[in-house]
Formats: C-alpha cells, sequence, structure tokens
C-alpha cells in the first residue's frame, strides 16, 4: 500500500483536529483512496511534546526539518498570519512538495505569488480549509459549479460575528458584554479585530470571488465595515422592521465590474440568511444555469476544519497515485485565462438604508433631516421616533427607498454636524430584493 507522509507545521486548534482526523479516519481513508495519508511530522515551538496516540510522529520546533524531509509529499501550513507563513509555503513548493494551508490571510493577500510559484514547480496548493470551516465551499466553486457564470455571492462568513449577533438579537445583550462571553468560551480571539470589523471575512470573500470570476482580488480592494458599532436597540428596530441584522458579505458580478463589500446587513426574515444563528456560516452562490446554491455548516472549529484540510489531502494523494498533477486548477480557471476586472466603486452602488441618529427631542430637527435628505435625492420610506419625553436625546430612525451610496454618505455627514444631533450617525445597509 502506497503511504503519503504529512508535515504540519503548527500544532495549534486546526492542526490538532486534523491530526484527530487522520487518526480516527484512517481506516476509511484507506478504504476511499487506497493509501494510507499518515502524519509522519510535527513542527511546532511552543509544543514540548504529542500525546501518547501520536507516539510515532515525530517533533520537532523547526519547520525546516519538515520542508527538507525528502521523506514528506505534503507540508501543511496551520501558524496563520502572513510571516513566517508566507515563507515556509514557498520553501515547500520550492522543495517540490504539496502544500495545504487554511491560511485565508495570507492566500487573500499572497496568493497570486504563490499559486503561480506552485504551478511552475508542478505541486498541488490545497485551501479548502481557507472559507467555511468543514463546509466544501471551495471544491463546489471550484468543480461542482465549474459550468456556471457565478453572477453573485453572498454570506454569512464569520462565526464569531454571528454568534455574538445571534446573542444580541435572542437575549438583547449588548456588544461589549456578548464579545466577551465569546472570548471565555472560545468563540471570539483575545484580540477580535479580524472577526468583528470584517477583515477575515473580508479575506474569504476575496478568495471565492477569485476563483468564481477568474479575477485576482485582494481583502484590500473590498470596501469592509465591522459590527462593533451596532447596539441592541438597532437589533429591535430591525425586529420591528421585519429584520434581523447580520455581517454579510456581498459580491455581484456586473460583467465588466463586480461589486466587493463587506458590512453589517438588515435581512429580511423570511430570506433564508436570517436564520444563520450562532457560529454557523451559510453562502449562497448564484450561477446562470444552476440557480441558486445555498452551503450550510460549521465555519470553523477544531475538527470540522480539520476535516476540510483531510479533503485537500486526499485530494492530492488521489493525484499523487494517478500521476495527474494539475488536473484541477488551483484557482478553477487556467492561468492564462485570469483576468482583471473594475471592482465597482461602493459610491456608484445603490440600495436601501436603516440610519438611526440620536437627536435631542426639539422641534423641527426632522424637518432639518428631510430636508438634508431631499438635498440629495433620497426618498424616505419610513420614520421612527423611539422614547419620547420632554428633554434630553432620543433616537431618531429613517429607513429609505433605494438610494446611491454617495448620496447616503454625504448626506449623513451634514446630519451629523447639525447641533442638534449629539452622537454618531449608525447606518445599515438593507438587503435589497433580487
Amino acid at each position: 500500500m502506497r503511504e503519503i507522509k504529512v508535515g504540519l507545521i503548527g500544532f495549534g486548534t486546526v492542526g490538532k483536529g486534523l491530526a484527530e482526523v487522520l487518526l480516527t479516519q484512517k481506516e476509511r481513508l484507506i478504504r476511499r483512496t487506497g493509501m494510507s495519508i499518515r502524519l509522519a511530522g510535527v513542527a511546532d515551538h511552543s509544543t514540548a511534546a504529542l500525546p501518547d496516540r501520536f507516539s510515532s510522529v515525530s517533533l520537532t520546533k523547526n519547520a525546516a526539518d519538515l520542508i527538507t524531509d525528502p521523506d514528506i509529499d505534503v507540508i501543511v501550513e496551520l501558524i496563520g498570519g502572513i510571516e513566517p507563513a508566507k515563507t515556509f509555503v514557498m520553501q515547500a513548493i520550492a522543495a517540490g512538495k504539496h502544500v495545504v494551508t487554511a491560511n485565508k490571510a495570507l492566500l487573500s493577500e499572497e496568493g497570486a505569488e504563490i499559486f503561480a510559484a506552485a504551478a511552475a514547480r508542478g505541486v498541488e496548493v490545497g485551501f479548502e480549509a481557507s472559507v467555511g470551516g468543514g463546509i466544501p465551499v471551495i471544491k463546489a466553486l471550484k468543480e461542482g459549479l465549474v459550468a456556471n457564470r457565478i453572477l453573485s455571492i453572498m454570506g454569512i462568513m464569520n462565526g464569531t460575528a454571528n454568534y455574538i449577533l445571534t446573542r444580541m438579537t435572542d437575549e438583547g445583550i449588548p456588544f461589549a458584554e456578548v464579545l466577551q462571553d465569546a472570548q471565555r468560551l472560545g468563540f471570539a480571539e483575545a484580540d477580535p479585530t479580524y472577526d468583528i470589523e470584517g477583515i477575515d471575512t473580508a479575506h474569504k470573500l476575496a478568495i471565492l470571488m477569485t476563483i468564481a470570476y477568474g479575477t485576482p482580488i485582494t481583502h484590500k480592494q473590498i470596501v469592509t465595515e465591522g459590527i462593533s458599532q451596532i447596539e441592541p436597540m438597532d437589533i429591535e428596530l430591525a425586529r420591528e422592521f421585519g429584520c434581523r441584522i447580520k455581517l454579510l458579505a456581498i459580491s455581484r458580478n456586473h460583467g465588466d465590474h463586480v461589486e466587493a463589500r463587506v458590512h453589517p446587513t438588515m435581512v429580511p426574515q423570511q430570506h433564508l440568511l436570517a436564520s444563520i444563528n450562532g457560529a454557523y456560516n451559510a453562502i449562497h452562490f448564484q450561477g446562470d444555469t444552476v440557480g441558486n446554491v445555498l452551503l450550510y455548516g460549521l465555519g470553523a472549529g477544531m475538527i470540522p476544519t480539520g476535516s476540510a484540510v483531510a479533503a485537500d489531502l486526499v485530494d492530492i494523494a488521489r493525484n499523487i497515485a494517478c500521476g495527474s498533477i494539475g488536473r484541477v486548477p488551483a484557482l478553477s480557471y487556467l492561468p492564462d485565462q485570469m483576468q482583471s476586472r473594475r471592482i465597482t466603486p461602493m459610491d456608484e452602488l445603490y440600495g436601501p438604508y436603516y440610519f438611526r441618529c440620536t437627536v435631542l427631542d426639539q422641534p423641527g430637527v426632522l424637518a432639518s433631516i428631510a430636508g438634508i435628505l431631499a438635498k440629495y435625492e433620497i426618498s424616505i420610506e419610513s420614520v421612527l421616533q423611539k422614547g419620547r419625553k420632554s428633554a434630553g436625546a432620543v433616537p431618531l430612525v429613517v429607513v429609505t427607498h433605494s438610494a446611491r451610496e454617495s448620496a447616503i454618505r454625504g448626506a449623513l455627514d451634514e446630519i451629523g454636524r447639525l447641533e442638534a444631533v449629539t452622537a454618531p450617525v449608525v447606518k445599515i445597509r438593507i438587503l435589497e430584493e433580487e
């Protein structure tokens, strides 16, 4: 029986998950591949010893020990970040080893160089676990939907943000309190910036857009807003308008240009994405031949993500056995068929909006706000004022009809400068009907 030897760099949460999957699913993988996929070595500078059940696996603090080992067939990089992860990946490729990674930040920033190097060297790069955890979204897009022109991508791609918004919605708990709970329970990192400010979601959207459209995209091209400004009041008001607030990644394919944005969105309760709660992810594609496809599951976690890494290892093992390296291009499109396209400036986009102003409860404030909106040709659908009292500040909520983003920004900037407005204006886009 042929043996595929794996060298693992990083024995954190996902690394441990991969090790468990390869151990517990060993016989099943043999039955499905006719090969033994064995974890041969681990490199991790902070691990003193591996658990007893991995006694046959070597442990080193130096990644180079695995990269230069001639018996290792595949290097799995699971340390995250840009460096030294990129250096390890590029060294492994140069050494003629196949690579598997779950590193969405690395691929969304440096993917073009990595994929080009792998193609030139004749090795594979697997990255199923970089988007959606255990959801097989990369394989679905690269292979299952290959006969489609992808018209749109939309989804909930960060379990931490979705967990926080779900708790805020179901329990009325303030953002900061839920975040602390999420950190205590292990749903959020000690530094949650990437999750709550939408950066992690933008990394994932960049990868999906690159595959879906055959257009190189980096996360820096994606307009990104987070959820830290969302308050329980916004959650409750969204409910009154028949919506739930979700952090969405949204892209639409307009042919010569494509949309790319990540922001909190008021999602109508009847929409499928409104019912995705907790740490779960859901990613929706619309193809011109298949129609609508929704993929749903755990977007993170030790075993689900380890399962996705193992799936890449199986693909590579099968390709090695058949001598068919490069059968499926890493980004689905052939390298010489990748084409640059303009990213639609956010200011050019249209849509309905919710915004909440905190204003002094005095005559003429609503008239002033309405006058500014009229100046920017923004039509009002509804107005709601909560907590009316004789003195002090009150929330004033406006929902608009579809308006140009540049007009909304200009109007809200002017509204924010009114003397009667006592706090920054909160703006949330409403998911428009398809």
